[in-house]
């Protein structure tokens, strides 16, 4: 059994457990069932307001059924309904718990001066942990590549982003590696040399897939190369210069997160072998990238987030465990 057909048995059991009737994905017709009926049966719990205008104003239909197609995160094997499922709980919450279960730092390092250590006139520098702060966490936020609108019409979407001291910017990817081969990189992309700017060798992987793809089959390795471009672009910051407030550009901290469902065989093996392969190029780069399956994340947090979390943690290891 390849990885997406272990997948979609494997949801379309659950599916059958909570008593839901499955239809085709094209309405009317007699195709595989793997779609419910209403979307709320997908999630465990409805999106909220600010979370349905986000879904509603990116690519994709996710979230409104068109003349022939039901909304797409209404298919058991939706990495939409799968992101949501994993990260909406938490939005106006402790984010700590959540972000360690991905293995991400929680902390960051800053230097302190300590005055009169050991004598009046000692004074040293120190390292010291302090927790990182976030303001929120955004589904589908968009990151421009260039404001050249005629050249980049379209802004590549990122599934999920926490805000704060450092922007966790998350790729997720529930069936889509299993599928068959992934795109290339368009032709503009590398042609325009100034969006590659201290990427010296994902530069060179993106030539290597550019414009066709025959060295990754499981990675989408153009979509992740889109969203560093997007990322590495500068962003604006409030400043506070006494009464006056000011918008400056500064360089954007992130970590792009890439999370991912792991299966069995020769499809799971091969999928980790060429995010390794990219890992290493983009470290080369000094790119903070992280992979992360969803099977740890539900496994920690079910290990260290259980109490308190308990209808999450089961609807979690009961869906996708």
């Amino acid at each position: 059994m390849n990885g997406r057909k272990f997948i979609l048995s494997k949801q379309q059991n659950w599916a059958r457990r909570k008593g839901f009737e499955l239809v085709p994905g094209t309405i009317g017709s007699n195709g595989e069932k793997n779609y419910v009926n209403e979307l709320n049966q997908n999630l465990f719990v409805p999106l909220s307001a600010e979370s349905m205008t986000r879904y509603g104003n990116a690519d994709g239909n996710e979230t409104t059924d068109g003349e022939k197609r039901l909304a797409k995160m209404k298919a058991l094997h939706s990495s939409s309904a799968l992101v949501v499922n994993m990260f909406q709980y938490w939005q106006g919450k402790d984010l700590y718990p959540l972000l360690a279960a991905c293995k991400l730092s929680t902390t960051k390092t800053i230097t302190k001066v300590h005055e009169n250590v050991g004598s009046k006139t000692d004074s040293r520098m120190v390292e010291v942990s302090k927790p990182l702060e976030y303001t929120d966490m955004r589904f589908e936020e968009k990151f421009e590549i260039s404001p050249d609108k005629s050249l980049f019409p379209r802004t590549p979407n990122i599934d999920v982003l926490v805000h704060g001291d450092f922007d966790f910017a998350f790729e997720s990817k529930f069936t889509e590696p299993y599928g068959g081969k992934h795109d290339g990189l368009k032709a503009k992309y590398v042609e325009d040399e100034s969006l590659w700017d201290g990427l010296p060798n994902l530069y060179k992987l993106a030539k290597e897939i550019s414009p066709y793809n025959n060295k990754f089959r499981y990675l989408d390795a153009a979509q992740l190369i889109k969203h560093i471009l997007g990322l590495k672009q500068t962003s604006k910051r409030e400043l506070r210069l006494g009464e006056r407030k000011l918008e400056v550009a500064v360089k954007r901290n992130f970590y792009l997160v890439y999370l991912w469902y792991d299966v069995l065989g020769c499809d799971g093996f091969w999928h980790q072998e060429e995010i390794n392969q990219f890992a290493a190029i983009a470290e080369k780069d000094n790119i903070h990238f992280k992979a992360v399956t969803y099977q740890e994340v539900i496994a920690n947090l079910s290990e260290y987030a259980y109490m308190g979390n308990e209808a999450y943690c089961d609807y979690l290891t009961e869906r996708y465990l």
